[in-house]
């Protein structure tokens, strides 16, 4: 397993992380325990999870998995969790407010069991809630040691650079990690978000790097997907519902996945996983599944490196295409000239 920064920060974590959002919905207990045990064997040391996920019972899971291993199985363990979304509708029940973060915090950690967290990341943008008042928070949490960094999640641009400069205004601890919807499929974050997030030193913590299981080659050209998988049971489901992901580009990185995982005998899984790891700036690349079985097939990419021409073909075949300037081909010209050292 390789190891990477949090971004500007000095603490290193594994090049895979194990997002935990399947533990007590999707997983039972049992499931989760042998998939925390097997990530921590194989070299893992970033778990990642949220107050919503399971409505608390993933954080639960942890915590009990933590208190039940020995100490050389957990010390290594960098542990990340989030708030940000409701878990009742009481007026204050959600947002960025000082008061629901630090509600939010405080049942967090009782869930987890622990004094401190070591990355507190907010979960999404909160339009209602000064921003200020939002760093102020996370500042004071750094500073009373119940949180070690903290970072953003599923900020746009233009809030992941507002947030980083009005912290460097008001002396406050700044964000070290932006977690990004980031995969062969979804490559728009590179117009705008992956620069800015350069910009300010933030390491990239992509989550759903299989395009919700589409590039694990489950799903078949004008076959909709039945059976025991997300979208068998729900063909509507979220982002990747199968109506809306299945276009004409989605089966182009599809196939030119399935070429390169065919010449170098691996799964599809594993030349996209190679594929997002190998990205700028990227920390460490979320992964989930809902068996132990899936987890370790994941993580047989930890030791693949994609060569330049294989590199070169997937970025070919999942160009989003933008259509004019200053993302199209005149932007990609002037900025390849910027990065040449010409103006």
């Amino acid at each position: 397993m390789e190891y990477r920064t949090l971004g500007h920060s000095g603490c290193a974590v594994s090049a895979f992380g194990l997002g935990t959002m399947t533990f007590g919905v999707e997983t039972d207990e049992p499931g989760a325990h042998d998939q925390l045990d097997h990530f921590a064997e194989a070299g893992g040391t970033f778990v990642d999870t949220a107050d919503v996920y399971g409505d608390g019972r993933s954080e639960e899971i942890i915590g009990r998995w933590l208190a039940s291993r020995p100490a050389d199985v957990t010390g290594p363990v960098v542990l990340a969790t989030k708030g940000r979304f409701p878990l009742d509708d009481s007026p204050n029940g959600a947002g960025l407010s000082a008061r629901h973060l630090t509600r939010a915090l405080d049942a967090s950690l009782r869930r987890l069991g622990v004094e401190a967290v070591d990355l507190y990341q907010v979960h999404a943008f909160d339009p209602w809630t000064p921003l200020e008042e939002t760093i102020r928070t996370l500042d004071g949490f750094a500073r009373a040691g119940k949180i070690r960094y903290w970072g953003l999640s599923n900020f746009t641009g233009w809030q992941l650079t507002k947030t980083v400069h009005l912290a460097r205004a008001l002396g406050a601890a700044g964000p070290v990690t932006l977690q990004p919807q980031y995969s062969l499929l979804v490559r728009e974050v590179e117009w705008e978000i992956v620069p800015a997030a350069m910009d300010a030193g933030l390491g990239l913590l992509p989550w759903s790097p299989l395009g919700g299981g589409w590039l694990s080659g489950k799903y078949q050209r004008g076959q909709r997907p039945s059976g025991a998988t997300r979208l068998g049971e729900d063909p509507n489901r979220g982002m990747e519902a199968y109506d809306r992901r299945g276009t004409a580009r989605t089966w182009d990185v599809i196939d030119a996945v399935q070429k390169i995982a065919d010449q170098r005998g691996v799964s599809m899984a594993d030349i996209a996983l190679a594929w997002v790891s190998d990205r700028p700036a990227v920390a460490s690349t979320i992964l989930g599944a809902r068996t132990t079985e899936q987890l370790d097939s994941n993580l047989r990419a930890a030791g693949l490196q994609l060569s330049p021409a294989e590199t070169a073909a997937l970025n070919a075949a999942s160009d989003p295409q933008p259509t004019d300037y200053p993302y199209g081909q005149l932007g990609i010209e002037q900025r390849d000239r910027h990065l040449a050292g010409g103006r």
